[in-house]
């Protein structure tokens, strides 16, 4: 096995490893091509930023594209059927993945400001990252003045650095899985039956064996028929081709517009403006006090991949199957359960072969969660819009603007990862057995087909009924979306390289 040190982070954009939070101004563009001869020169001279450590790094690029951006470059049909179908079909791109996603009611597509429809989806994603005050003259730099032959700008995202918080005003970006550079764990189910927080490599970046010891099906490439593929890195799991997406991975992008006055006013009419209650109701929704503090006791056991010194992250909800301390339908709960592969409450493995085939199972929050390790995310996004902290927040003539998240995670696979917990943890009105519920603050309130109603969260308490809060509105509605491929710099290289126009019968 490779060690870290030895992994070829060089080839990997740098936002797979890092997430720039020194870099605190930050530009994020999506492009249109132009011109497809001029967009190749540029990118084959843009100064895209590795995966390698360096810290007196003061700026960095990322570079993303839609299948819409590939193709516009002229990559061939052969290369572009090896992307996942989420990806070639687009987040937006029918009703059914609409409907999981739950980009319904204020949410659909039809209503956002860019990638809503075909004629909006954009080319490509620039990110770009800057220490504090630099960020004008490091766009400035990046475009050249090539930049507006070969791009047409569509929209410029809003971004702004609010500190170690999202604009709800609770602490954000405590919980990230780590990834397993040195490829190290092992991924048998029989050694991994507790949660672990350290992911393989695959889940992340294509190319790499993945939680299921498998390679995700990518492009690869046949160098018989394409000389300017020799650059690109040989697939590990098929060594007669070339790896085009090797070291590339997928990027969601999603614009989350958040209501924070309507969460904070909601909250405090709900408290009966008692502030202790409202601090409880609060916290209970997001799983966390504003502080970071999770609402569970940190775990006396081992959990690989997160230091026991690491206290707003090292627990599990093993002790608390009823949601007594965290509510099963909290947003950090539904978003990461941090379960392993076996149904916990039992070391007999008898007891948990009956579990595992759904017999036995007494309660409905009973139900089994899926193993938390096939279906985490990378996050990398960033906040926008002015600070508007809480205790001003409840006022009745507290100031309206758009305040929200660029949310952005990194994936392997679309499907398994992002949409799965976007359509049966986040959007599930029957996750753990909760009912009528979704994600309390990520969640639309849109009825069931049966026109039962989805608008409240419960909250269990051991010392009497479940405490009920209905009626919620919702919070954060959906402002526009894509999926990205970010690919590694040598694909990168490969992409400026290829002449335009190229097709399958002149190779």
């Amino acid at each position: 096995m490779k060690s870290s040190s030895e992994f070829n982070f060089d080839d990997l954009q740098g936002l797979l490893r890092f997430g720039h939070g020194k870099l605190t101004d930050s530009c994020f563009l999506l492009l249109n091509i132009k011109d497809a001869d001029a967009a190749k020169q540029w990118l084959s001279a843009a100064p895209v930023t590795n995966a390698m450590a360096n810290p007196h790094l003061k700026t960095a690029l990322q570079i993303a594209f839609s299948i819409e951006g590939l193709l516009a470059l002229g990559i061939k049909d052969s290369l572009i059927e090896g992307f996942s179908d989420e990806f070639i079909t687009g987040m937006s791109g029918n009703e059914s993945r609409s409907r999981r996603l739950g980009d319904v009611g204020a949410n659909a597509p039809e209503y956002w400001d860019w990638g809503g429809d075909a004629t909006q989806v954009p080319h490509l994603l620039l990110l770009l990252y800057a220490a504090k005050g630099g960020i004008k003259a490091w766009r400035k730099k990046v475009e050249g003045k090539d930049f507006s032959s070969a791009f047409e700008l569509l929209r410029q995202l809003p971004t702004l650095d609010i500190g170690q918080i999202e604009p709800f005003g609770f602490a954000d970006g405590i919980s990230q899985p780590s990834v397993d550079w040195s490829q190290q764990q092992t991924t048998d189910t029989h050694d991994r039956d507790r949660y672990s927080n350290l992911l393989a490599v695959g889940e992340v970046v294509l190319g790499y064996p993945n939680e299921y010891k498998q390679y995700t099906a990518r492009p690869l490439i046949d160098p018989k028929t394409d000389p300017i593929a020799a650059d690109l890195p040989t697939a590990e799991d098929q060594p007669k081709f070339k790896d085009f997406a090797r070291n590339g991975t997928y990027l969601v992008l999603r614009q989350l517009d958040q209501d924070v006055p309507g969460f904070w006013q909601f909250i405090e009419k709900e408290a009966e403006a008692d502030p202790e209650k409202r601090t409880q109701l609060a916290a209970a929704m997001v799983g966390r006090q504003r502080n970071g503090s999770p609402l569970m006791p940190e775990s006396v056991e081992d959990i690989p991949g997160i230091p026991s010194s690491d206290h707003l992250n090292h627990f599990t909800y093993q002790g608390d199957p009823v949601g007594n301390r965290c509510p099963i339908g909290a947003h950090i709960r539904r978003s990461n359960p941090r379960t392993g592969d076996l149904p916990s409450g039992s070391n007999c493995i008898f007891s948990r072969l009956i579990k595992i085939l759904g017999f036995g199972l007494k309660r409905p929050d009973e139900d089994l969660v899926a193993s938390s390790r096939f279906h985490r995310l990378l996050r990398r996004g960033r906040g926008y819009g002015p600070v508007l902290a809480p205790e001003d927040a409840v006022k009745p003539n507290a100031p309206a603007a758009e305040r929200g998240l660029q949310f952005i995670c990194l994936v392997a696979n679309i499907s398994r990862q992002f949409e799965f917990v976007q359509n049966a943890w986040s959007m599930s009105s029957k996750f753990g057995g909760v009912q009528h519920e979704r994600d309390p603050l990520l969640g639309h309130r849109e009825p069931l087909m049966s026109g039962a109603d989805t608008d409240q969260f419960n909250r269990p308490d051991p010392a009497g009924p479940v405490l009920k809060t209905c009626h919620l509105p919702q919070f954060i509605t959906l402002r526009g979306g894509g999926y990205f491929f970010m690919p590694g710099l040598s694909a990168l290289k490969y992409i400026a390289a290829m002449p335009t126009n190229r097709s399958d019968e002149t190779l």
